[in-house]
């Protein structure tokens, strides 16, 4: 195995741990069985559980960062009809991760739940890797369609967290559950209409 080699399964055993088990809780022991390396291994490319849970959620963030962007590509690109193809966007961006991602989001959770223990700069660099990307691309669309008169949005980077959180489909009461087509749907075209209430010209 290269050592390109061992780094990526560090990176992919240490997301498995950290997403099931939280920064706190997961043992570098625990990632170096996962990743099927030694501890020693993992130090020899990590120098500790911080800068490794750092460059996890970094990566982890770009990846998923990249799939919703591609998503806002697709359905905001050329709009014909903004409600009916916020909608769409909407139903997809909120649908349940697919491969690849919902150990991403299961990471996210952890975050959320054990915020107060995480180093912060990890948290930084999930945000502007993550999140924030993508609200940045978000804004950008709506800016343009404030500049056609399409929106009346005068801070288009609040706009976009405003519509993000409007067609969130997550319950805190239940973490981990998956929202049904139906539910997600309902939850999308009304959060969509509540948004362009408010900033339709």
């Amino acid at each position: 195995m290269t050592r390109e080699d061992k780094r990526k399964a560090i990176l992919s055993g240490a997301l498995t741990v950290f997403a099931r088990d939280g920064y706190t809780r997961a043992s570098v022991d625990a990632i170096a069985r996962a990743a099927e390396v030694s501890t020693r291994t993992i130090y020899n490319h990590f120098a500790d559980k911080a800068v490794l849970f750092q460059a996890v959620i970094q990566e982890s963030a770009a990846r998923a960062a990249d799939a919703q962007l591609a998503v806002i590509e697709r359905h905001l690109r050329k709009v014909t009809d903004l409600e009916a193809d916020l909608v769409d966007f909407g139903r997809e961006i909120a649908a349940p991760a697919g491969d690849g991602h919902a150990e991403h989001f299961a990471l996210v959770r952890q975050i959320n739940a054990e915020a107060g223990h995480i180093p912060q700069a990890a948290i930084d660099t999930w945000q502007e890797t993550g999140p924030r990307r993508v609200r940045r691309e978000l804004a950008g669309h709506l800016r343009r369609w404030t500049e056609q008169g399409l929106l009346h949005a005068e801070d288009p980077d609040r706009a976009a967290v405003h519509l993000l959180l409007l067609i969130s489909v997550a319950d805190p009461s239940y973490q981990g559950a998956v929202p049904t087509e139906r539910e997600i749907a309902e939850t999308v075209t009304s959060g969509v209409r509540a948004f362009l209430h408010g900033y339709l010209r």
